[in-house]
């Protein structure tokens, strides 16, 4: 195997002064390393961490596991930098690691180089249980069957037949495959041949197709297995976000849901490492995906089931276990940006363990310490350590030095901006690299999607504001209503009222930042995807002169047909307050839809959609530039046939930013 031991030179590259540095391009970008943390071992002296590398010119990714020692920062690779390792898990005994390797359950020694190879079954994700001697896993499992196989003399149709909705979800087809859980122990040093599917039902665990393994866990006594499903089919399961905690007793085979009451999102179960306390996330309401997460807890003793985090206003994400079980730590964001943070058992206070201008985007417990990725919007991620205590952080691994020490980046500012109402919004500004402030320079206002998701520090691949910046534009980021950061009424405010207040935050930020000497008010542009894409149309026919050119990626455009065609039918039965068929009809449908402004259209605009995004269906993108074409609006479309919500091939994104800034450079520039 080819070891690579890379820290002496990456902290060898830290201590070495560029010679010049230059401006981020979309290539640059794709070959910064991506860092994720899959583990910690039970000791807490290692973690295990995953490094995701694209290969450009062949339109595919690798992931290499690298083993860090969290105290002395030592650092080697695990696994082959061809291959894709991914989901690895100490095994009880501390001195085994398990991992997939191109989905094939492997085993590798902390002393050893050989990887061993437990399985030839195709697994999504597993568990070993707390004794060692058994693993659960999921896999795809086929338990309908095609049509080919109903109309066996139609062995080459393509045809498909569904009697009731969610038969698509996000970019895939239902197809008669559910993930569903199993449970094998060893034999001979292999997994044993003979699984137990301790589901086999037309249900899925984890939650497709963003749920992963936090969703199932083993109690501590292995008594138990714990699991996230949403147990509805058809129309209920297309109208609903209820997904509930299923306790599997592994003697019995007995299933028992501890969740029923609960209708929204229970999800992410944890057990205290005493075994008393099961501790969850939960979201009060069904329907409404945007909810508070709430951390609940269980008592297993007495089955005595208590909100812990009732009278916070803020989100709870990702919970674990002190290792003593008195206490809690999460994540959270009170002012924008995600942090760590302690709740106690005893007294249920929340106190905040760190703080920075940064976002932690995962947590594991190591002794004394969290480890967790962390971000900022000039800082791609890299690990870090927390001290418990004192939330002093400190830097573990040093993967994206080469190349992001080498470019030049633009200066984040926090700006706060009033209302037309009032209000305190946040605005993030990102200004290009070696800015003067004696110059003018074109603006781009980002419109965040959601329309319920943070903009916080986050360092996107795709939406990139480093980019954005190192191409000459002062980027205006707003934190409008309708997102997490400012407490549940900020968040909600936007549900019923999308061309409302929200919009007028848009416009009010814009207002504000064209009044500095630095901004050329007569150059803005408005971008934004998914509702961010519903943004920038609704300015385009309300703008009043404001923007001279627009880029909407996955917008919604026509609200009426949007709700006829999405697959999460939750998600507009709530957000736009019912079907446009309904009486009276709900002002979404009257006063919101960009399509009832287009007639107000006058500045270009480029369209960007994918053919297999199922959440905003790419008919809404060919409604946006067909109308513009017919109006004689400068426009554009730019079509994938092979991507969803979210551009994610290498080569497709890079034509993405190609097509972004060659658009933007002409109108603004």
């Amino acid at each position: 195997m080819n070891r690579i031991f890379f820290i002496a030179l990456t902290m060898l590259a830290s201590q070495t002064a560029s010679v010049s540095q230059q401006l981020l391009t979309p290539e640059l970008l794709w070959q910064i390393g991506r860092v994720g943390l899959d583990c910690v071992s039970p000791d807490g002296t290692y973690a295990i961490f995953g490094v995701q590398r694209y290969d450009v010119a062949k339109d595919k990714s690798s992931r290499t596991l690298y083993l860090v020692n969290i105290k002395t920062n030592d650092t080697r690779a695990l696994t082959d930098p061809d291959e894709l390792a991914s989901d690895a898990e100490f095994h009880p005994g501390g001195q085994r690691i398990g991992f997939l390797r191109n989905g094939k359950l492997c085993e590798i020694t902390l002393e050893s180089t050989h990887v061993l190879q437990l399985s030839d079954l195709d697994i999504n994700g597993f568990h070993y249980s707390p004794d060692g001697r058994s693993v659960l896993f999921v896999q795809d499992t086929k338990l309908d069957k095609s049509t080919a196989e109903v109309y066996p003399d139609l062995p080459k149709t393509t045809g498909h037949v569904f009697d009731e909705l969610f038969y698509r979800h996000w970019k895939t087809w239902r197809n008669g495959v559910y993930s569903n859980i199993y449970v094998a122990g060893f034999k001979d040093g292999k997994l044993a041949p003979d699984p137990k599917n301790i589901m086999n039902e037309r249900f899925d665990s984890p939650l497709q197709p963003m749920g992963g393994m936090e969703q199932i866990t083993w109690s501590p006594d292995g008594r138990f297995i714990v699991y996230t499903s949403r147990k509805l089919n058809g129309t209920q399961a297309a109208a609903s976000t209820n997904s509930d905690l299923y306790a599997y007793e592994v003697a019995t085979g007995k299933t028992t849901n501890f969740t029923a009451d609960l209708p929204g999102y229970d999800l992410d179960p944890v057990f205290s490492p005493d075994g008393n306390y099961l501790i969850w996330t939960s979201l009060e309401r069904a329907g409404y995906e945007a909810d508070r997460p709430r951390l609940m807890l269980l008592d297993t003793r007495t089955q005595q089931r208590t909100e812990l985090s009732e009278g916070w206003d803020f989100e709870v994400n990702h919970p674990q276990w002190a290792p003593d079980s008195k206490s809690i730590f999460f994540i959270s964001s009170e002012d924008f940006t995600y942090q760590y943070y302690r709740i106690g058992l005893a007294d249920r206070k929340i106190r905040r363990l760190t703080e920075g201008r940064h976002d932690y985007t995962n947590l594991k417990v190591a002794g004394d310490e969290l480890v967790g990725t962390r971000t900022a919007m000039d800082s791609p991620a890299e690990l870090y350590a927390v001290n418990t205590t004192t939330g002093q952080q400190r830097k573990l691994t040093f993967v994206t030095q080469n190349p992001w020490n080498d470019i030049k980046t633009g200066r984040v500012e926090r700006k706060t901006v009033k209302t037309k109402d009032g209000k305190d919004m946040n605005v993030w500004l990102i200004l290009p690299p070696d800015f003067d402030p004696k110059k003018k320079y074109p603006a781009l206002l980002y419109c965040q999607g959601g329309p319920q998701s943070p903009l916080s520090q986050f360092f996107s691949y795709r939406w990139n504001f480093q980019m954005m910046a190192a191409n000459g534009y002062v980027v205006i980021a707003p934190c409008r209503r309708g997102m997490p950061g400012s407490g549940q009424a900020w968040n909600e405010a936007i549900s019923g009222d999308w061309g409302g207040g929200a919009m007028q935050d848009l416009l009010d930020a814009t207002d504000a930042m064209a009044k500095e000497p630095y901004v050329d008010a007569s150059r803005m542009g408005a971008v934004g995807a998914s509702f961010g894409g519903y943004s920038v149309y609704w300015l385009a026919g309300n703008h009043n002169k404001r923007f001279k050119t627009f880029i909407s990626h996955s917008g919604i455009f026509n609200l009426e047909s949007f709700y006829a065609e999405t697959e999460e039918i939750w998600f507009p039965e709530f957000d736009l307050e019912g079907a446009f068929w309904n009486t009276p009809k709900p002002r979404s449908y009257t006063e919101f839809s960009p399509h009832l402004y287009v007639q107000n259209w006058d500045a270009p605009i480029l369209v960007i959609h994918g053919q297999l995004d199922f959440r905003i269906p790419v008919t809404q993108g060919m409604q946006a530039f067909t109308a513009a074409q017919l109006r004689g609006t400068p426009s554009r479309f730019l079509y994938f046939t092979d991507e969803g919500h979210w551009i994610q091939k290498a080569q497709n994104s890079i034509l993405w930013q190609r097509t972004f800034f060659d658009w933007l450079d002409k109108y603004l520039k």
